[in-house]
């Protein structure tokens, strides 16, 4: 490895890009560990519906930030950040290189940008926003937030319950909109990732990533998805208002859970729909993200080559594998 490598590097991409295969791959040839950017593999007993890595993957390379919290806690951007500041040097110190993989875009931005000084959570406002949401629904809630927020308003989902709540607890408790708290910061000169390190998976063709998305969530029901999300709300301690609960696809078979059985025939296509359309939408975002960041290195994923071009830039960082 040569001594300008860095200690860092990245793998990004929206769900169902390829990510975790490809990750796996640079593993085989350079000594990497790998450090999850999920914001749903934190969560202990949540497995089908993450595309968590099996046992087997897990014990190909080392992962961390994998099964670390129940589904009853958060986790956040900034203990994320904080985390992965602490591994990488951890990982650096071994003789490895730290390989983050993963699609949350906002656990990116905030090791790559920083964190704005905004007012922390505050219980009781979260608590009175949850009950008003259960009253009214949520997009009655992004109604709210467009008449105090409306730049905010306009990039968000009327469903995205998690950032709507966050962007209305920051009104409520600051009296200042998020949008005037965002600080158009650039850079996170303390970050351990260069942005120019960040190696993202486009699809030139978004019918390529539509079919992958399809056949995941196929694959997740097939596996048992419905089942999965019966165990955990059989648990007592979880509630649809819950992050974790509102993972893409959680939240779908939850809601399935509450109105009839899923796995009705007459059901399951609607459940199916639904699934597939929460994650289109999700993958639409993080692309959206990713084309902001300038400095990214981006190989078209549903190229034949893919594999390849991941594997050059690669070896252009870390040199010849050992």
């Amino acid at each position: 490895m040569p001594a300008t490598a860095p200690r860092c590097i990245a793998l990004a991409g929206p769900t169902a890009s390829g990510k975790s295969a490809l990750s796996l791959a640079i593993a085989q040839r350079w000594p990497v560990e790998i450090i999850s950017v999920d914001s749903a593999l934190v969560y202990r007993g949540m497995d089908i519906g993450t595309a968590k890595p099996s046992a087997d993957e897990l014990a190909q390379v080392p992962h961390h930030l994998i099964d670390t919290i129940e589904p009853t806690e958060a986790y956040s951007a900034a203990a994320f950040v904080r985390d992965t500041t602490r591994l990488v040097a951890e990982i650096a110190a071994r003789g490895r290189t730290a390989l983050l993989v993963g699609g949350t875009m906002l656990y990116f931005k905030a090791l790559l940008v920083g964190l704005d000084d905004m007012p922390p959570a505050d219980a009781t406002v979260r608590e009175r926003l949850e009950a008003q949401a259960r009253a009214e629904g949520w997009p009655a809630l992004h109604a709210e937030l467009a008449r105090v927020d409306p730049p905010t308003a306009a990039r968000l989902f009327p469903n995205d319950a998690q950032r709507i709540q966050r962007a209305l607890e920051v009104y409520l408790v600051s009296g200042k909109p998020l949008s005037a708290w965002q600080s158009g910061r650039t850079a996170n000169p303390d970050s351990p990732l260069a942005p120019e390190h960040l190696l993202s998976l486009e699809p030139q063709d978004r019918a390529w990533l539509h079919e992958r998305i399809a056949q995941r969530f196929d694959a997740m029901l097939s596996a048992g998805l419905v089942d999965e999300v019966r165990r955990l709300r059989a648990r007592g301690d979880l509630h649809p208002d819950l992050p974790s609960m509102r993972c893409v696809g959680y939240r779908q078979v939850w809601e399935a859970l509450d109105e009839q059985d899923p796995l009705d025939p007459a059901h399951l296509a609607t459940l199916r729909d639904k699934g597939i359309f929460a994650t289109r939408q999700l993958a639409k975002r993080q692309l959206t993200w990713l084309r902001s960041m300038p400095l990214r290195q981006v190989v078209p994923c549903d190229e034949p080559d893919a594999a390849q071009q991941v594997m050059q830039t690669v070896q252009r960082w870390l040199g010849d594998p050992a």
